[in-house]
């Protein structure tokens, strides 16, 4: 599909790491094509976490860099969260010479069985400015993400300079989410794989639990500890405004007065608490988390794909090519 470092996989470079099909001679070199030790260990140990990616790689392909960051994140999810939004976005960002693998991580970068891909033939630009990972997609899209770390940004900087944009072009034009278990890709806004019925998180699931629960989006977008966080502020604040009303109840002349003040500040928090906890837990949900916590991808699946699209299939998904 395109022409990035095939000279040098044809060199002798490719081989395969922990089952990962890798190009050595770039996986361990700097910005620089320099080797570096350091480079080699940091790339061996992000390696060891990502064995899973063997049953979605293609034939031909290599895994070129690995590099950390976060998931894109609107402006309104960055100023509501601040620094809560880490333990939500956190990524792995997996270069290969086909498209760049985004796979959601917890904090100890466990995989989350969720998984996307940016081809690059679906990209109009795709760079790095600063410590953002910049996609400007075809469809008119634009995504960042944000905080590539510092060790790997360099590199990643230098390979997407050769990158070619040319080729076939996915059905959303855009970044596609795929199937852990098939591997195939899946509708946006669609909850349930169209090829093997695997079962995801819904948005309409999220909202109801962030209503009713305190913290129940949080823990059905699987963020126990952010779940548990959101409940206690949640109580904490209805507990703490109960408790200022009853004070201003007693003590006040105009305690009716008072007390519906009370009441109406009190909505107006836990309200904004609960839309709050709607809105990003169902931004969670939008990476496709698979209802069963642990999915393993069946070969069997697997290689039905490696064959073209049929033409049904090409029509159901509104398949483009260029």
């Amino acid at each position: 599909m395109i022409d990035m470092t095939e000279n040098r996989i044809q060199q002798g470079g490719a081989q395969e790491l922990f089952g990962l099909p890798v190009d050595t001679t770039v996986l361990f070199s700097d910005h620089k094509d320099i080797y570096k030790r350091r480079m080699e260990k940091h790339q061996r140990m992000m390696l060891a976490k990502l064995g899973f990616l063997a049953a979605f790689l293609v034939p031909g392909e290599k895994i070129l860099h690995v590099v950390t960051g976060f998931s894109h994140a609107s402006f309104v999810e960055q100023l509501l969260t601040g620094a809560f939004l880490h333990p939500l976005k956190r990524s792995l960002f997996v270069v290969t010479n086909r498209r760049i693998l985004h796979v959601p991580t917890t904090r100890s970068l466990s995989y989350r069985y969720s998984l996307s891909q940016i081809m690059y033939a679906d990209c109009r630009q795709l760079r790095i400015r600063g410590s953002t990972l910049i996609a400007k997609y075809r469809s008119g899209r634009t995504e960042k993400f944000r905080c590539i770390s510092r060790r790997g940004r360099r590199k990643v900087k230098t390979l997407l300079k050769n990158v070619s944009f040319e080729g076939r072009t996915s059905p959303m034009l855009e970044r596609t989410h795929l199937c852990p278990r098939c591997t195939k890709p899946l509708i946006k806004d669609y909850y349930t794989c169209p090829h093997c019925s695997l079962k995801f998180k819904t948005k309409s699931w999220a909202t109801m639990l962030s209503i009713i629960f305190p913290g129940g989006g949080y823990f059905y977008a699987r963020h126990p500890f952010l779940g548990i966080l959101d409940a206690v502020m949640e109580i904490t604040f209805t507990f703490l405004l109960i408790a200022v009303s009853a004070a201003f109840l007693i003590s006040s002349p105009h305690a009716p007065r008072s007390l519906i003040q009370a009441i109406v500040a009190c909505v107006i928090v836990i309200v904004f608490e609960k839309l709050a906890t709607a809105m990003f837990s169902s931004k969670c949900v939008e990476e496709f988390i698979p209802k069963n916590r642990h999915v393993e991808a069946q070969m069997d699946l697997v290689l039905a794909d490696r064959t073209a699209p049929k033409p049904e299939e090409m029509l159901c998904t509104g398949w483009r090519s260029r």
